[in-house]
């Protein structure tokens, strides 16, 4: 890629731009947030990919760092693109590995809980919601984590335990009464 094999940065980009999206779509909750964040992650590569050095980690790693700037970055100068009670831009599932049932009342309560699980990760305190995303949704470990944002593993872990039940306070609160049962109850009845 660095010599300008352009299909040399198209295998980068196939392989890593959903993951970068990802990324930002989960830290900001704006899908144009994350569609500005990927693509300057990946013009800054092509322009600067010089700098990478894979003595000090992977570019996997390297991308999601240049993409945490971003998106740190935006959130300070763009506090109001994150509200409790707010929904995210997309109606996607928030999980593309997600798989759509046949039984409609399954895929009602499975899309509701995935806008729970939206909702109360983009309530999160940014350092909390970083590690979350990074850990849980992006299956990064501990390590890489904590390399990716400058701190001791041990804090990595603190905070994911601490974001974990962060979430399961705010999944108490953001679900609403009843809706389980009567969706549970509706699909009986058929």
């Amino acid at each position: 890629m660095l010599s300008g094999d352009a299909e040399a940065f198209g295998e980068i980009y196939d392989r890593r731009q959903g993951g970068i999206f990802r990324y930002a779509l989960r830290m900001t909750g704006s899908e144009a947030i994350a569609e500005d964040v990927t693509h300057d992650v990946f013009l800054e590569l092509m322009r600067d990919g010089g700098q990478f050095d894979d003595k000090r980690g992977s570019l996997k790693s390297y991308l999601f760092g240049m993409a945490r700037h971003r998106v740190l970055r935006r959130l300070k100068v763009e506090k109001n693109i994150i509200s409790i009670d707010g929904q995210a831009e997309d109606d996607e599932p928030f999980d593309d590995q997600l798989v759509a049932s046949a039984d409609p009342f399954m895929e009602l309560a499975r899309g509701e809980t995935v806008g729970l699980v939206r909702q109360a990760i983009l309530s999160l305190p940014p350092h909390f919601r970083e590690v979350i995303v990074l850990c849980e949704l992006q299956e990064l470990n501990y390590l890489d984590a904590a390399k990716l944002i400058d701190c001791p593993i041990g804090t990595v872990r603190s905070r994911l335990n601490r974001a974990r039940t962060l979430l399961v306070e705010k999944l108490r609160v953001l679900q609403p009464p009843g809706v389980a049962e009567s969706v549970e109850k509706a699909g009986q009845a058929l």
